[in-house]
């Protein structure tokens, strides 16, 4: 991989974090991604996961980041989310409308906390959420419960 630059750079008044990847074809239908820290994904567009099928994964997982975090004084056991996506049926084949559900477990975790943690994960937080055009629709439900 290349030399890569880390951190900011300046464009006019405001900065501009830079993100460096590649994606190499190793053979058939199979590519590998790499970041800037040489970490690796490898993905199949037949075999999987494809390049949308890890794309849906990481509006789940950014969004996790999310709420983990913001549970991270309450006790959690468990947190999950499952996704369902819908996708136009003509090329690009974009994503229409993608469906969260949050599953949380733990005790005494307040259900308007999470519920407001999802919200703002959405609406602010979440980069990979926030890429998509106001054409897909992302919704999203809670279940939690006591362990």
């Amino acid at each position: 991989m290349s030399p890569t630059i880390k951190g900011h750079a300046q464009v006019g008044e405001s900065s501009v974090q830079v993100m460096r990847g590649e994606v190499k074809w190793t053979g058939e239908t199979s590519f590998l991604g790499i970041n800037d820290a040489g970490q690796e994904v490898a993905y199949d567009w037949n075999k999987g996961p494809s390049p949308m099928q890890v794309c849906l994964q990481m509006v789940g997982a950014c969004s996790m980041v999310d709420v983990v975090h913001g549970l991270e004084r309450r006790e959690v056991k468990s947190a999950s989310v499952e996704l369902q996506a819908e996708r136009a049926p003509e090329p690009p084949r974009s994503f229409t409308k993608i469906h969260m559900i949050y599953k949380v477990s733990g005790n005494d975790i307040p259900q308007k906390m999470v519920e407001r943690l999802i919200k703002s994960s959405h609406e602010k937080y979440c980069s990979v959420s926030n890429t998509f055009s106001d054409d897909v629709e992302i919704t999203w439900s809670l279940e939690l419960s006591e362990e």
